[in-house]
This record gives structure tokens, C-alpha cells and sequence, in this order.
């Protein structure tokens, strides 16, 4: 069996492209469904974000995989993939698993860190686990990669530092009023970037927003949004006596607000601190403001050089994470490698079990005599001599199966014991329990599309 990821993400393919690979809400258990059921998939999990589609499967034959999984895109999606080709990545097996413990653990986001990605892979686990689209490769997997990043983000300050301007402002405010409960927030103007940080203060518990604009249309669209109160430019004297963060952004030619035109206001505030960041460019507020008592000014030039700081921050928390992966890839190497002689062990497990019970049989009717309990004592003690017998070479192969030549030893294993003929026996009735499920599937959407003609057919008779 062999892992592989076929996906695009915001690297690979801008927005336009990325969107006609989103499933629909509701869709994703049959597209589940119908990527398992595709040519030489086993198990399969679709993570989609606005950032990323990702298939994973688990194939058995490496190579052709990807063309059957493309031909999966193409089918659900509508599209030739000659669209979409230069688009995708893919990867296979050390390669796959790696990917996917550092999309899980915020490594491959477009904000280093972020934590909200190991939410929707666990669900996307969850929904594939229920949809019965995972096995037992899978199962281990997934969960391992959901374990290591809960762990990454316990153990390291990847996630502290903000990485974006807004936030750094926000992350700056708090280290002058601590909390922002019961604060008043100014926005002079309506740009973007001035909506974006006034929605991280009032998120933080900002109390008040107030926006000032010179046209006051868009200061009331702004202000709606924060349940605020809106203002032209003419009142902003009094909004600054109120207000404790000041956030401008206007695109005026010349400075809003100067340092002779905030002394006087000050006065009125009675030594309250003031907290403004300057987001425009060119600046909106004279760089003297900070000159001034309780007063605390900050450009984007400030902020820029927090955040660059903060992502080198990151960044050496994610070389910490990296060395968690590296072990978790060996952790699950193993345990991959070890699964594959499960099925060797099992049947001679099986076997042993066999000679047992036919021994005991021929016991039995040698010593007809025996009771129940000299009987139950004879099982016993002969069943205890074959669990000792196997029990080193069991061990042994389970050691030798993860060295190196482990395939070969496993084989070499098969042939002395001979369960050739036991492993075919549990093979067959692999594939008979598996043909069973898919008749068993396949009747079931008989029976719908069935009752769904019946229903169609009542309407139509009912109808006068």
C-alpha cells in the first residue's frame, strides 16, 4: 500500500482557480464515496479550505495513482484537467506523510503558525472516518498528525506572535491598557486596513467605536458594522477627548491631525493615555504627536518591523516543529512497517491454533476416559507450550521486519512455516467480505432509486 496527496493550495493557484476546486456544503460524503470507489483508491480523506484542496489516499499501485485521482477531479468538478494540471502537486508516500503533519501543525499556512487548519483536518478525519473511507492506515495517520500538532502548539510560542499588521496593533494596544474592556476606539477614516484592525479591538472587548470620515455615508457603513456612531471630520476635536485608540487611515495629502491641534485636547483628558496607530500612507498623523505626554504613536512602519520580528520568531519555532516531524515520520515508518507482517503473524497464529485443536481432538478420542476437568487442564498446558514456541519468533520477526531487507525476511518467515496457504485463505476472504460491502452498497442504491421511481409514479397517477 502507498500514501499520496494530490492537491492545490495558495501557492500553486490564485483565488479564481482555487474556487472551482471548493465542495459544495453537503457534497462531501458523496464525493468521499465516489473518490473510495474510484480504480485502485483503499482510503481517502478531502481537506478543503479557501486555502487548499487536498486528496488523500491510500493506493496500491503507486505510480498510475495520480491519473486515476485527476480523473476523479475532472469528473466532480466539471473540468478537462489540462486546466488544472500545472496547478496541482502531488506527493507520495515519506514525502505525502510529511505534508500532511506540516499542513496539520500550521507549517504550511499562509500565516506560519495558525491554528485553525489542525481544526479542519480533524474534521475532514472525522467526516472520512464516519463515511467509512478510512482503514487502518488512516486511522493511525490521522490521528498521529492531529496528536503532533496539538503538541507543537503546546510546546512551542509558534502561534504567540501576530504576524499581521492589524493584529500587531492590537498585540500593542494591550501593552498599554493591558485590557481592552471598556475602551473607547476611534477610526479616522474607512479604509480597509483601519476596518480590519478596529474589528480585532472591538473583538478584543473594545466597548465603543466611533468613526470619523470626510464622507459621512461611509463613516455610518463603517460604524453600522461595530455598532458604533459616525461622524465627519469636523467633530473629530470631541471624538478625540472620548477616545482612548485612535486608528487612522484617510489617504489625505497632508497630516489630519498635528501636534499643535492635540495639546489642547489633551488637557481636557485628564492624563488618560492615548493609543494611536497610523496605518496611511502618507502618515496622517505628525510624527511630534508622540512627543507629547500619554501619548503613544505608532506608524505602519513600526508595526511592519513587530510583525517581520514576530514571523523570525516563527519561523525558529516552526525548525522546533520541523524536528517533531522528522520524528513522527520515523515513528510512523515503523508502524507501517510492522503492519505489513501482521498478516504473516496472524496466520501463524492461526495455524498453530489449528494443529492445536486437532491434536487435542486426537487426544480426545485416544483417551475417551479423560474428565472434564483433567481435560480443561491438558488444553491448558499444551496451548501454554505452543504460545511459548511462537512467542521469540514472533518477536524476532517483528524486529526483523523493520530493518533493513525486512521484506525479505518477512517472505523468508512465510516460507518456513508455510503459510502460504493460510495467507491466501485470509486474502479470499478479504476480498469476499470487501465484494459483499460493495453489493451490499450497490443494493442499497437499487432500493433508492427504486422507491424515487415508485414516488415519481404515485405523483403522476395522483394527479387529476
Amino acid at each position: 500500500m502507498h500514501i499520496v496527496v494530490v492537491g492545490l493550495n495558495y501557492r500553486t493557484a490564485p483565488v479564481a482557480v482555487r474556487e472551482k476546486f471548493a465542495f459544495a456544503a453537503g457534497e462531501m460524503p458523496d464525493a468521499l464515496k465516489e473518490l473510495r470507489e474510484t480504480n485502485s483508491i483503499l482510503e481517502c480523506v478531502i481537506v478543503g479550505t479557501c486555502n487548499r484542496t487536498e486528496l488523500y489516499c491510500v493506493v496500491d499501485r503507486e505510480h498510475v495513482c495520480g491519473h486515476y485521482i485527476r480523473g476523479f477531479m475532472e469528473k466532480w468538478f466539471g473540468l478537462p484537467r489540462e486546466q488544472f494540471n500545472k496547478h496541482l502537486y502531488v506527493y507520495e508516500n515519506e514525502m505525502a506523510v510529511q505534508h500532511l503533519l506540516r499542513v496539520t501543525s500550521g507549517l504550511d499556512s499562509m500565516v506560519i503558525g495558525e491554528t485553525q487548519i489542525l481544526g479542519q483536518v480533524r474534521d475532514a478525519f472525522l467526516q472520512a472516518q464516519e463515511e467509512k473511507a478510512t482503514g487502518s492506515m488512516f486511522n493511525k495517520l490521522f490521528k498521529q498528525a492531529v496528536t503532533m500538532a496539538k503538541r507543537a502548539h503546546s510546546e512551542t510560542s509558534v502561534g504567540e506572535n501576530p504576524v499581521s499588521v492589524s493584529y500587531a496593533a492590537v498585540e500593542l494596544g494591550k501593552r498599554v491598557f493591558g485590557s481592552y474592556e471598556g475602551k473607547t476606539v476611534l477610526i479616522v477614516g474607512a479604509g480597509k486596513m483601519s476596518e480590519l484592525t478596529g474589528k480585532h479591538l472591538y473583538g478584543n472587548g473594545a466597548a465603543k467605536v466611533i468613526v470619523a470620515n470626510r464622507t459621512l455615508q461611509k463613516a455610518e457603513e463603517l460604524a453600522e458594522k461595530f455598532n458604533g456612531i459616525a461622524g465627519s471630520m469636523e467633530r473629530l476635536p470631541a471624538f478625540l477627548e472620548e477616545a482612548d485608540i485612535v486608528i487612522s487611515s484617510t489617504g489625505a495629502a497632508g497630516y489630519v491631525l498635528t501636534k499643535e491641534q492635540l495639546a489642547p485636547i489633551l488637557k481636557k483628558r485628564k492624563s488618560r493615555p492615548l493609543f494611536m496607530i497610523d496605518i496611511a500612507v502618507p502618515r496622517d498623523l505628525d510624527p511630534q504627536l508622540g512627543e507629547l505626554s500619554n501619548v503613544f504613536l505608532y506608524d505602519i512602519d513600526d508595526l511592519q518591523a513587530i510583525v517581520n520580528n514576530n514571523l523570525l520568531e516563527r519561523r525558529k519555532e516552526a525548525e522546533k516543529i520541523d524536528g517533531m516531524i522528522q520524528e513522527e515520520m520515523q515513528s510512523f515508518e515503523l508502524w507501517k512497517k510492522t503492519l505489513g507482517v501482521s498478516p504473516v503473524i496472524q496466520a501463524l497464529q492461526e495455524k498453530a491454533n489449528q494443529v492445536h485443536e486437532q491434536t487435542m481432538e486426537s487426544l480426545l478420542n485416544k483417551l475417551p476416559e479423560l474428565d472434564e476437568r483433567e481435560v480443561k487442564i491438558i488444553r491448558k498446558l499444551t496451548k501454554s507450550i505452543v504460545n511459548q514456541m511462537l512467542r521469540d519468533p514472533i518477536t524476532r520477526i517483528k524486529e526483523m521486519a523493520v530493518e533493513r531487507h525486512g521484506d525479505d525476511a518477512v517472505e523468508m518467515f512465510t516460507k518456513i512455516f508455510a503459510l502460504e496457504e493460510k495467507l491466501a485463505e485470509r486474502e479470499t476472504e478479504q476480498l469476499r467480505l470487501e465484494q459483499a460491502a460493495m453489493f451490499s452498497a450497490a443494493d442499497e442504491r437499487e432500493d433508492e432509486t427504486l422507491s424515487g421511481v415508485s414516488v415519481r409514479v404515485a405523483e403522476v397517477l395522483a394527479r387529476p
